[in-house]
């Protein structure tokens, strides 16, 4: 939106009643007016937005301009502290891929990657000279919007497939850069998810195709040289609840498209060095069942929660025959040890895992089946495995952070076991990770469910129920809240604050059970244990009732307008990005991009009433009552797929 100028009082939108009976319930909408009915072309265009919605949101843009003014010296401190805790001209630890080194960086002064290489140490052990492939801050350069969404090199080295999005649609347009000349391919393939994949060959790449209702459904093979009406369709997705998505093996010799929603998967093959390669079923899509596919020689490792395997398990089978009847367990289910992910390198299999809420890294020999694992002893922290580029390899690259303490990459000697600490994220302004305390414990949710929550506050802190505190949560998708590294908080820590992430219900903290205790009729608990994290808080003088600003984005917004509605008295105010608070009306929609995929995750009420009645019983949008609130800081933007504008504007 374009105006920004203070206004006296706040916008009071027009009531436009509109209802509707649904299972024997009358939905009443007094501000349905707000959804345009052009809404797709304002996916597209933000500038179609009908005059009077677009007066409306600007009006709305103004107030809040109004009541943060006071705020605005403030404000300029606060960029102040957290640019100076950002290294501008940072860069990522290099990646290597055969004769070069990979990695992206950010110069000063600059908002969007340089995606570089530098040749390989020669045998004088001096490096290479940088070429930057792509210069993204020059592609943005007099554009509204722009997003950088993948850069592929090719396996050749010769190319570089890279996407773009320019109007915050999430509709990427994948170009070719000949990275000899600088100059891109006359090759422009629209309206993708901005992934690739490229042939074994560098003749060709696959990319997901979006469809006129914003949902990746169809997977095609382009040919360099080709016109994007030539591409060649692999796969086409026709049940809209499931979206079709493209990865491949860290091998790199099978490509995987997979085909999901938030509770069953399929993955097909597609061999990479074969220039007309058809796509092969590994395992056909079963309710319920998930698995996601590695490949070591002959073999494909996949981890998968089949037969019962709630927190799931790993298997192998043949290459020539993985169907369900081969599937032999190699790393067996274990109650409360949620596997979160694996990748094979040449003779090994990595797994990261989870148990009692903290992660590790284990390493597989495949030949003697010994097993070593890689964690820290702290109360909470996050680890990460980067895979990079190559399979025959004995380096394996992960990330360590805590709350205070910030990022470290490490690679790590697979045959040795040395950690070799590569980088230490820095904060030029200094941090002194010593002033900081990190704590997990663990609130009582109403049914006995103990919910962990970390906290970091200054070790100098008093506490005395006088801190007011920043809670932080989410809780939907199986997401589990990482206890890593933020700098953000740290000028809110900094100035007396407790800052605390709730581990509800709804995501795997704790492993899958805990998503499925907090997700479709279960949904509810999901707010229960976030109130119970701010009511512990409380109770344990970390701050006090009235003094906490909850915090959550998307999914994680519902949730913000759902504890308001059930708590209010207990926070000092709500910080609600993107959020999905119109979550009824929503998911009764079927012609929404999303709608038909979010069924598995909180249910259908159009064909299940019990569904019905669980989501009518919390949407925040249809449970405003007439009782005190606290402020809302509530965001939103036109080009939003995921959660349209409409649902904070009407909230």
């Amino acid at each position: 939106m374009t105006s920004r100028s203070k206004v006296a009082s706040p916008p009071i939108a027009a009531v436009r009643p509109q209802s509707r009976v649904v299972h024997g319930v009358t939905l009443n909408d007094d501000y349905a007016w707000l959804r345009a009915e052009n809404w797709r072309d304002v996916l597209r265009d933000p500038d179609t937005l009908p005059a009077e919605i677009r007066k409306h949101i600007e009006m709305e843009n103004a107030w809040c301009d109004t009541l943060m003014a006071p705020t605005k010296a403030l404000q300029r401190d606060l960029i102040k502290e957290m640019r100076g805790r950002i290294k501008e001209d940072d860069s990522e630890p290099p990646q290597p891929d055969g004769p070069f080194l990979y990695y992206s960086r950010y110069r000063r002064g600059g908002e969007h990657p340089l995606i570089c290489r530098k040749p390989q140490a020669n045998e004088g052990g001096k490096p290479g000279r940088e070429q930057v492939m792509l210069d993204a801050d020059a592609l943005a350069e007099g554009k509204e919007f722009f997003d950088l969404g993948d850069a592929e090199h090719s396996p050749d080295h010769r190319l570089l497939a890279w996407s773009a999005d320019e109007a915050g649609s999430e509709l990427f347009l994948i170009r070719v850069r000949d990275l000899a000349t600088g100059r891109d391919l006359p090759d422009a393939i629209a309206d993708t998810s901005g992934e690739m994949i490229w042939a074994a060959d560098s003749s060709a790449f696959t990319y997901v195709a979006l469809d006129d209702d914003h949902r990746p459904t169809r997977v095609l093979r382009h040919r360099l040289g080709t016109p994007q009406s030539e591409d060649e369709l692999l796969y086409e997705e026709t049940d809209p609840g499931l979206f079709a998505d493209i990865d491949q093996t860290q091998s790199r010799r099978l490509l995987l498209i997979s085909s999901s929603d938030h509770e069953t998967s399929e993955v097909s093959l597609v061999d990479l060095a074969d220039k007309a390669g058809k796509p092969r079923l590994v395992a056909p899509r079963l309710a319920g069942r998930q698995y996601s596919v590695e490949h070591h020689g002959d073999e494909l490792l996949i981890l998968t929660n089949a037969d019962g395997a709630e927190d799931f398990k790993i298997v192998r089978a043949p290459l020539s025959d993985p169907s369900p009847s081969n599937w032999v367990d190699l790393v067996p289910h274990k109650r409360g040890r949620l596997i979160l992910s694996h990748i094979c390198l040449a003779g090994r299999l990595i797994r990261l895992e989870r148990e009692e809420g903290l992660p590790r890294i284990v390493i597989r020999d495949l030949e003697s089946g010994t097993e070593s694992s890689i964690a820290f002893d702290e109360e909470a922290y996050g680890l990460g495995v980067d895979a990079g580029y190559e399979f025959e390899t004995d380096r394996l690259r992960f990330i360590y952070a805590s709350m205070a303490r910030p990022a470290e990459t490490y690679d790590y000697d697979l045959a040795t076991g040395e950690r070799i600490l590569v980088k230490r994220q820095e904060v030029p302004s200094g941090h002194d990770a010593e002033a900081y305390v990190v704590r997990r414990i663990f609130a009582t949710a109403k049914d006995g469910a103990r919910v962990p929550v970390s906290l970091l506050h200054r070790r100098d802190l008093k506490l005395d129920g006088s801190a007011p505190c920043l809670l932080y949560g989410y809780g939907s998708y199986g997401a589990a809240m990482s206890a890593s590294f933020r700098t953000r908080p740290l000028s809110l820590v900094d100035r007396g604050f407790v800052y605390a992430i709730a581990h509800i219900r709804g995501g795997t903290d704790k492993g899958w059970g805990w998503y499925l205790d907090g997700k479709r009729q279960n949904k509810p608990n999901s707010f229960t244990d976030f109130i119970a994290a701010g009511e512990m808080l409380a109770a344990e003088g970390f701050t006090s009732r009235g003094r906490i600003v909850a915090e959550g984005g998307s999914a994680g917004g519902m949730l913000m307008g759902a504890v308001a509605n059930l708590a209010p008295e207990l926070f000092a105010g709500i910080i609600a990005e993107v959020p999905f608070v119109d979550v009824l009306n929503t998911i009764l929609d079927e012609s929404l991009p999303l709608t038909p995929m979010e069924w598995p995750e909180w249910g259908d009420p159009i064909r299940d009433e019990a569904a019905f009645r669980t989501i009518l019983s919390y949407s925040p949008y249809d449970n405003v009552k007439a009782q005190i609130y606290p402020p809302f800081l509530a965001t939103g933007g036109l080009a939003d797929p995921r959660v349209t504008y409409w649902e904070p504007a009407k909230w």
